[in-house]
């Protein structure tokens, strides 16, 4: 399976382009499977005149009816592209507490999406708390993923076995990105976790054996930077592994 499940629109306001674009490139790209997941705060905030203006002048509360009509849109997209490509409607929730307006508040809910995407569990000062399960059932999805975190590292944080973890990930189907962006969005720069990983084989047996799905998301922001290629080359080194993609039957 040739996938993607990591790409921003214009409803993430460090997106530019429309759902279509990025689907439409995506098509071209020879991609199968294509999740669409903007930042929950982009799509709970709809302006970004909104977003930007002072905590006190626009509080730190979500519109529950923007992010409503953004599932609704993308599921039109669905519909309207279900002939070329499988279309998923996810978001990427920030863990920041020390960001205003970024972290998601306690009463939102995101359970409908068909998946969710936690950045950055590891971070000390979030509405995480660097307990990824339990903010996993908080949030309610049929499946959460792990963007762009040295998992690895993380879990050597908390003083826990990889196996045992990624397991435990596993049975409460939390799945791992990695995440392979190289575009100007992100200067350019490859994530390390992911390179070392597809380097080390001790890890490679872990997550194997765990049983714990892996991701690819390209984590887009332009159209114009989409390199398809690069996931589909990633997608099948994985596969190559002996790893399940998450949604892969």
């Amino acid at each position: 399976m040739i996938q993607d499940l990591h790409s921003h629109t214009y409803y993430s306001f460090c997106g530019k382009d429309s759902p279509e674009a990025i689907v439409e490139a995506a098509i071209a790209g020879g991609i199968e499977l294509f999740g669409i997941s903007d930042h929950a705060h982009g799509v709970g905030f709809g302006r970004y005149d909104a977003f930007r203006a002072p905590t006190d002048a626009v509080s730190h509360t979500f519109n529950a009816v923007a992010i409503r009509r953004y599932y609704d849109h993308i599921n039109l997209i669905k519909e309207k592209y279900a002939d070329r490509i499988r279309i998923l409607c996810g978001i990427e929730i920030t863990a920041h507490l020390n960001l205003a307006k970024v972290a998601l508040p306690a009463e939102t809910d995101v359970s409908f999406f068909d998946y969710c995407l936690i950045e950055n569990p590891d971070i000390e000062n979030s509405i995480i708390k660097r307990d990824l399960f339990s903010f996993a059932e908080r949030c309610n999805c049929p499946h959460v993923g792990v963007a762009h975190t040295d998992m690895f590292s993380f879990i050597e944080s908390l003083g826990e076995d990889p196996y045992l973890y990624f397991k435990r990930m596993a049975e409460q189907n939390i799945f791992w990105e990695m995440n392979v962006t190289y575009d100007s969005t992100h200067k350019y720069r490859e994530h390390e976790y992911m390179l070392e990983f597809f380097r080390n084989e001790e890890q490679q047996a872990i997550v194997r054996e765990s049983g714990v799905r892996l991701s690819v998301g390209f984590d887009g922001h332009k159209v114009k930077d989409y390199l398809p290629g690069r996931v589909a080359d990633y997608c099948r080194r994985i596969t190559e592994l002996g790893i399940k993609l998450e949604f892969e039957e």
